[in-house]
């Protein structure tokens, strides 16, 4: 029979030893394997290694599995079988991937001086069918072999020793594996295993052996043993303070003096680092005692990365440090040296980072005796976990309008996975679909960040105004982060915040006609809605239920309403014979900040006759309440005789209506114009200062004519009686200007719950002496005007005070239709609607009985006025109306129909 390099075997041979798999008699690939190197993977002969390396452009997003080629077949490495077969692999977290194999690995064809290495790469996605594969061939040759060499690769320790000339294994022999655990085997005076525990001696045969994990194999003069780390068999010992794990071996052979054995030892580090935020010191022990004592002598000591030897200049560059001490080899490596890579990590959600290297050290010791041990240890280290707390940097430039976020720095094995607003959490993706930009950047030194960008206007920035001009814009986000290949997710809040002199207010205007002021708001960029601030139009709020009566409209970029002069929320300020001063305010209001937004004050001067002469004598006279006297009381306003009250009195006007020859009224003559002259003026007992108001009448005097009277105590003159028909109507008006009315054709009339029902009452006549005065009204829901349910309005010529929402009596100052005032009664009321369950019914009708009086004569009760006297009895009224009944007028007007809201 022959061995791997055709030399004959002795013809027995039984041999002990600790985790070994025996792999006796390999048989020698019979198939010359054609090399099919890709782009990116590159073969190196590195001593007693071959390393393979596979760049990131090759295996990112793929699975790689590892064939090694045995003659025409492909053995796939498992974890265990590459750890009983010298093969290790190393990826950093970006697919660079780096494969070594021992020279005398299992599948590695060898003559001791030439070694041949072939590998087959499968590379796939899962998702896909496609298996991209590479085919390796690498010939390395080496000679420089020592009696006895030690290598420690990452997941595996091997060693090796030199046959004595002659001795050969009998295949015959049982192959019995035993462990021997011997404390003073090489053991030096001074090293203590006291607090080592080493179990017994194990026999192992080759099946038990495999199947434990274990390998060897024979060369034509060499004895390879390879054994996994922490298997129990394994020993953790301390050599100069450094923690080792330890590998003991007996192996019995023949020799020509007869049965010998072979103690083999293998002792790898499994610590002596020490760490500190900027370096990574590595210590070793100088005399590694299980392999050599200490008076071996160091004859060759080299420092690499990666399985490559580094000469001192690279060593200088990189900022390495190889030193001997008393009783240590100290390896100094920089954190972040280029041989190295970062990994990112989240432990708690909290963004951290290693750093990784693979030192390699190799060491030869030459005994007293001359025998060399070459040492090889290829040691992976990886620091504590570094907190590297992302930072924000806000780079938002205001007047561009755009939030511009800079988050960093990362490792390029971070990824942003969603960003988090006040409105919900978006994918990248989906933000890239809303218009916003968020991109990565990768940068040379292996760090990644990541830059969001969006606009002042998108619905995810909240906006708020500090000041009147000033819009503060803030964007409170959460960046979520995910790790590669390991998916663990970390975050980053932070808020930009940028503020601009930006905000356009809304823009007041207005103007005037003969009856009403016209404002115009046109909008800022602040809102496009009145109701985005609050306009105050004199003492009121302006507001969708009452905006109908100020003929309110909007469009895209303003909106619009009228306000009649003689409102209430307006203000007089002068009057004349012909006109009213009369001003309106309008503010606009934030009552969010609290502060005014724009405002307008409108005067314009509107035609009023205050003063009316007519042919017959008579006059009357209009007095209103102006804004300089705010206290003054109008029904405390007299004539010269001061018995001379006012004829009508409302909130805002008073009407006297007399004769020239009545209420102290004076007469002379000015450039053939006789003038009558009288004033309107306050009691003295009313405590206001009053200016008071002149009234000239003017008739021009044609000829002269002298006269003579006599005066006759015949009696008082009366009035010859005539007969004649006066009309009486009710109308119901659109607004409170009383300039439109409903026709026939309008009802039934529908009406909101509580809308105004503006109601005039008119009387048809030209004859300046009589007056109109309401006496009674009241409201029923059916035609008849004696039916019930019935409601008061007006009794006695006053509002009813037992009604909640309380009839509301308006002075009538002129009319557009050139009406006497006194002709006209006008007053407005609360729509309502019957609520008795068996009386409902949603229409109600307006009916009013009137008086029509001449204001010449008011010794009748019945004509002393509306409302004259608001402390009489309801009793006294009817008395007062029967007194009247010849002077009685009825009028109605309805149906109204009560107008649900929801429809």
């Amino acid at each position: 029979m022959q061995g791997p390099d055709n030399m004959p075997f002795c013809p027995s041979l039984m041999w002990t030893l600790l985790a070994a798999v025996i792999l006796v008699c390999q048989a020698r690939p019979n198939t010359q394997l054609n090399s099919k190197t890709g782009a990116g993977l590159r073969s190196e002969c590195m001593g007693n290694l071959m390393r393979l390396s596979l760049d990131k452009a090759l295996a990112v997003g793929n699975q790689l599995e590892v064939e090694a080629i045995n003659g025409s077949q492909r053995v796939l490495l498992t974890p265990a079988l590459a750890t009983q077969c010298g093969y290790s692999m190393e990826s950093d977290p970006w697919g660079n991937t780096r494969i070594y194999t021992s020279l005398l690995g299992c599948y590695v064809h060898n003559t001791d001086t030439t070694f041949h290495v072939g590998l087959k790469l499968d590379m796939f996605n899962p998702t896909s069918p496609e298996i991209i594969s590479h085919n390796v061939q690498k010939t390395c040759s080496y000679s420089r072999w020592a009696q006895r060499e030690v290598l420690c690769d990452r997941n595996y320790m091997e060693v090796l020793l030199l046959l004595l000339l002659g001795a050969c294994l009998d295949p015959t022999a049982p192959k019995d594996l035993r462990v021997k655990d011997d404390p003073q085997m090489n053991a030096l005076p001074g090293v203590s295993h006291s607090d080592i525990l080493h179990p017994e001696p194990i026999t192992m045969v080759q099946r038990e052996a495999e199947q434990a994990g274990y390998g060897a194999r024979t060369t034509a003069q060499r004895l390879v043993i390879r054994s996994p780390y922490h298997r129990p068999e394994t020993s953790s010992e301390e050599v100069a303070g450094i923690p080792m794990e330890v590998l003991r071996v007996s192996v019995y052979y023949s020799a020509p003096a007869g049965l010998s054995v072979i103690d083999l030892s293998a002792a790898c580090p499994i610590g002596g680092i020490l760490f500190s935020p900027e370096a990574i010191s590595w210590h070793m022990p100088r005399s590694l005692t299980p392999l050599v004592d200490s008076r071996a002598r160091i004859t060759e000591l080299y420092l690499g990365m990666n399985g490559q030897r580094l000469d001192q200049s690279h060593l200088a560059a990189r900022g390495y440090s190889l030193t001997t001490r008393e009783f240590h080899i100290v390896v100094d490596i920089p954190v972040g040296a280029p041989d190295g890579y970062y990994k990112s990590h989240a432990p708690e959600q909290q963004y951290h980072v290693t750093f990784s290297v693979e030192p390699m050290l190799e060491v030869l010791w030459k005994a007293s005796n001359g025998q060399e041990t070459r040492y090889k240890v290829l040691f992976p280290i990886t620091t504590p976990l570094m907190a590297r707390p992302p930072q924000a940097y806000d780079q938002t430039v205001a007047e561009s309008r755009v939030f511009s976020l800079l988050a960093g720095t990362f490792l390029q094995d971070v990824e942003l996975k969603n960003i988090t607003f006040l409105s919900g959490t978006f994918s990248v993706e989906e933000c890239v679909k809303r218009g916003f930009k968020v991109l990565h950047q990768d940068h040379p030194n292996g760090t990644r960040s990541f830059s969001v960008q969006l606009g002042f206007d998108e619905d995810v920035v909240r906006r708020r105004n500090p000041e009147l001009l000033v819009t503060l814009y803030s964007l409170p986000l959460t960046l979520g982060f995910m790790i590669l290949p390991e998916l663990s997710p970390f975050s980053l809040s932070v808020e930009l915040v940028a503020s601009l002199y930006d905000v356009v207010l809304p823009s007041l205007s207005g103007d005037c006609d003969q009856e009403m002021f016209d404002i115009t708001v046109a909008y800022g960029n602040q809102g496009s809605n009145f109701e985005t601030f609050e306009t105050r139009v004199g003492s009121r709020t302006l507001t969708a239920e009452n905006a109908g009566q100020y003929y309110f409209r909007e469009n895209a970029t303003h909106f619009a309403f009228s306000v009649p002069y003689s409102a209430l929320n307006t203000a007089f300020e002068i009057l004349t014979s012909d006109s009213v001063r009369a001003r309106l305010d309008v503010l606009l209001w934030d009552p969010t900040n609290k502060w005014p937004v724009g405002d307008l004050s409108l005067i314009c001067y509107f035609p009023l006759i205050t003063i009316q002469c007519f042919p017959n004598g008579s006059v009357s006279a209009v007095a209103l309440k102006l804004e300089s006297v705010p206290k003054l009381q109008l029904d405390r306003l007299r004539l010269r005789d001061r018995s001379c009250r006012p004829l009508l009195t409302s909130e805002r006007s008073v009407l006297f209506s007399f004769t020239v020859d009545s209420c102290g009224t004076s007469r002379k003559f000015v450039d053939n114009y006789m003038v009558y002259e009288n004033e309107i003026s306050l009691d003295h007992s009313a405590g206001v200062t009053y200016r008071g108001q002149h009234v000239s009448c003017y008739y021009k005097v044609d000829r002269s004519v002298v006269v003579g009277f006599g005066l006759s105590p015949s009696g008082t003159p009366a009035a010859e009686v005539g007969n004649g028909q006066l009309d009486v109507h009710m109308t119901i008006a659109k607004d409170s200007s009383y300039s439109w009315s409903y026709g026939p054709e309008d009802f039934p009339l529908p009406k909101f719950l509580q809308e105004p029902v503006f109601v005039e009452v008119g009387l048809s006549s030209s004859d300046p002496r009589l007056e109109l005065l309401l006496q009674d009204c009241w409201a029923t829901n059916s035609p008849d005007r004696s039916s019930v349910p019935r409601w008061d309005l007006i009794v006695d010529t006053c509002a009813n005070p037992e009604d909640l929402y309380l009839t509301e009596l308006l002075p009538v100052l002129s009319d557009v239709r050139g009406r006497l005032p006194a002709h006209i009664k006008r007053f407005v009321i609360k729509m309502f609607t019957f609520t008795q369950a068996s009386m409902r019914s949603d229409q109600i009708h307006i009916h009013c009985d009137t008086v029509i009086c001449n204001t010449n004569d008011r010794t009748d009760g019945a004509c002393k006025g509306q409302c004259s006297n608001t402390q009489k009895s309801w009793s006294q009224g009817r008395e007062r109306k029967q007194r009247s009944q010849g002077r009685l007028a009825q009028t109605s007007s309805g149906p109204l129909l009560m107008q649900n809201e929801a429809n």
